[in-house]
């Protein structure tokens, strides 16, 4: 089912990628489902940068993503590998272990994105 993003998730967005001028991707002209596939995919230009990407959330918006991470509203699938490791390390770092092992389960069990 196609996920709209809330004002709560389009905030998100825009404080992790402040250059996105609207929710549509380029790409294939579809509003974003997500938050975290196009910071990865579009807007991150290397591991380093979509690393100090997540540092710019709060507590708060960290809890809040992995939410609906978990909740399976935000999708994981197509986020590139690595940056996936990062927000793992962080989840586990900021919000708890257990926070990040769900999440990198998850992950895991999405398996490959295909574009």
């Amino acid at each position: 089912m196609a996920r709209t993003l809330s004002e709560k998730d389009v905030k998100i967005l825009k404080k992790l990628a402040p250059e996105c001028a609207d929710t549509t991707c380029a790409g294939s002209g579809f509003d974003y489902q997500s938050i975290l596939p196009p910071v990865s995919n579009h807007y991150a230009l290397d591991d380093e940068d979509f690393e100090e990407r997540l540092n710019r959330l709060d507590i708060f918006e960290l809890e809040y993503l992995s939410e609906v991470i978990l909740d399976g509203s935000e999708s994981l699938g197509c986020i590139q590998p690595e940056h996936a490791d990062i927000l793992v390390r962080l989840l586990k770092e900021r919000v708890s272990e257990d926070v990040g092992e769900k999440v990198r389960a998850l992950y895991e069990a999405a398996g490959v994105c295909y574009y």
